[in-house]
């Protein structure tokens, strides 16, 4: 028989799941037909990164850019829809719930020695639990990638028509959405998509979130810039006209009416509101945490990977972005009040379409938002191996179509289909409390009673707690 010594890096270093029994001596052979599918999950997608290269921090890149997405735009909507305490109590319960469900993930994936979640559900469900998994994960994410894009589309062309200060009916073709999106998606986000490991993309993920810094930091630098009520930017001419004329009479002329001293109460935060739209703030609230599908992607290119290093890697994301969240939404809410828009830069733009910062921040969303479809990408491929090729290596030809497939399909979504938001809005409100909270939890009781142990019937070398 082999040394283990040497059995170990025979089977680290040639990376094929389908051969290693041609490395072991028959009793492993027959655990291997015993048990094939959990032992494929181990060794089966990332066969060649058995020995996971990523190093701590960029994981907490990479996790902290798959959790942070456009939806920070609308929080301070939901903040002024739900009163700052009552944002603060559903912000925070949505954190702990997102690390809590991380952790019955990792502890399943830690008892069975399985680092993905569709395989997780093959474990407690069989074939079916795989499918559900992975149609919700491919779902949730291709619903996300379609929204950054979408974004991409609308927003892109106004940037560089308030730079430019060009016409904005002309029929320039950098002003058209349809074609910058296939730009930016051919030249930006393939590439990144092409990555053989998530880990590389834990320098993008990092200036991902440093152009999020920039716009938190340009919201809390705006707060005391603006004043409240604030004035809209096409009455700043008429109300500059007949300020002299009103103000001895205690009135003030804002956003195209007159409007007296007792609507300074409009401009006082409040603790607690509920109205007709708190209820859809509450998804804003309950996705801004959705990470799930990468935790086990991430946790198995973490280097020297433990479950406690990797819960403490959720942590820190949930926490660096849990802070984000709530500072972006009290600060644009505090600039506002009742009168911020869904999406908050376009609040901004009512002041001053043309104001130097706002267009920065600007930049720095899209920014973002690009550089985060690629993490996005990621689980989806993966899922879609999972369903379709579930024995097969890694094959570059496969890894490429898949990729270029996915972004063809979005690109096309995004460009003739007009309520791709709405249409990804219910599929993202059936599929992400599944990924997030119900498949966590459901996995977790399915297996841990059949698996209280380790697998004890698997070389040590395959399984990582």
């Amino acid at each position: 028989t082999m040394e283990p010594a040497q059995s170990e890096m025979n089977i680290l270093s040639n990376g094929k799941s389908h051969d290693l029994g041609d490395d072991m001596s028959v009793p492993m052979k027959t655990m291997l037909e015993e048990d094939q599918n959990s032992l494929y999950a181990l060794v089966w997608f990332f066969p060649h990164q058995f020995e996971g290269k990523t190093s701590f921090g960029m994981s907490v890149f990479n996790l902290g850019n798959a959790i942070m997405g456009s939806g920070i735009l609308g929080l301070a909507y939901a903040m002024a829809n739900t009163g700052i305490l009552l944002f603060l109590f559903l912000l925070t319960a949505v954190a702990a719930l997102s690390s809590y469900s991380i952790h019955l993930l990792l502890k399943s994936s830690g008892i069975v020695g399985i680092r993905a979640y569709e395989q997780l559900g093959y474990r407690a469900f069989g074939t079916p639990g795989k499918m559900a998994a992975g149609i919700a994960i491919t779902l949730q994410n291709i619903g996300a990638m379609s929204s950054y894009l979408y974004i991409v589309k609308s927003e892109l062309p106004l940037v560089i028509q308030a730079f430019l200060k060009a016409d904005p009916n002309s029929d320039l073709w950098y002003l058209n959405g349809n074609y910058l999106v296939i730009m930016v998606s051919a030249c930006i986000i393939l590439p990144l998509a092409l990555m053989k490991q998530l880990g590389y993309l834990g320098y993008t993920s990092g200036f991902s979130l440093s152009c999020m810094v920039f716009f938190l930091t340009a919201v809390i630098y705006k707060k005391f810039q603006i004043p409240c009520p604030f004035e809209e930017f096409s009455a700043n001419s008429t109300a500059a006209l007949l300020s002299t004329n009103i103000s001895s009479h205690g009135h003030e002329y804002i956003n195209g009416v007159v409007h007296t001293d007792d609507d300074d109460s409009h401009c006082s935060p409040r603790m607690f509101t509920i109205n007709s739209q708190t209820a859809y703030t509450i998804p804003i609230l309950a996705f801004a945490f959705v990470c799930h599908p990468e935790v086990l992607p991430i946790y198995t290119e973490l280097r020297n990977p433990t479950k406690k290093k990797m819960q403490k890697v959720s942590n820190i994301s949930i926490f660096v972005m849990y802070s984000m969240y709530f500072l972006a939404a009290l600060f644009g809410y505090l600039t506002f009040y009742d009168n911020v828009e869904p999406e908050l830069l376009h609040t901004y733009s009512r002041i001053d379409p043309y104001d130097t910062l706002i267009l920065c921040v600007r930049v720095a969303v899209l920014t973002a938002v690009t550089l985060t479809v690629p993490i996005v990408l990621f689980p989806v491929r993966r899922a879609i191996q999972q369903m379709l090729f579930p024995t097969k290596s890694f094959n570059w030809l496969r890894h490429t179509a898949i990729a270029l497939i996915l972004l063809t399909l979005i690109n096309m979504l995004v460009i003739f289909a007009p309520n791709i938001l709405g249409i990804f809005g219910i599929i993202g409100a059936t599929s992400a409390p599944c990924l997030i909270f119900i498949f966590p939890a459901v996995f977790y009781i399915r297996i841990v009673p059949k698996d209280e142990e380790p697998m004890s019937s698997v070389p040590k070398i395959l399984v990582r707690h």
